[in-house]
């Protein structure tokens, strides 16, 4: 039986944390900022969870974390 791979986007996109929870960048802030608010753009600072419904997906995209 061959070995399960990661994929390598989501190897990139996502860290899993001790607890098991995974956490994800904020999206929306790569381009395009000069329209966006400095409140809007302060909001999208730092890493968020992972929702509880797309929890399966992800974990099917790292099967080995």
């Amino acid at each position: 039986m061959p070995k399960m791979k990661t994929k390598s986007g989501a190897k990139k996109r996502f860290r899993v944390r001790p607890g098991g929870t995974v956490k994800r960048g904020q999206a929306f802030k790569r381009h395009i900022l000069t329209k966006k608010t400095t409140k809007t753009k302060r909001n999208l600072r730092g890493s968020v969870g992972v929702h509880e419904t797309n929890m399966v997906s992800v974990r099917a995209m790292l099967p080995n974390s």
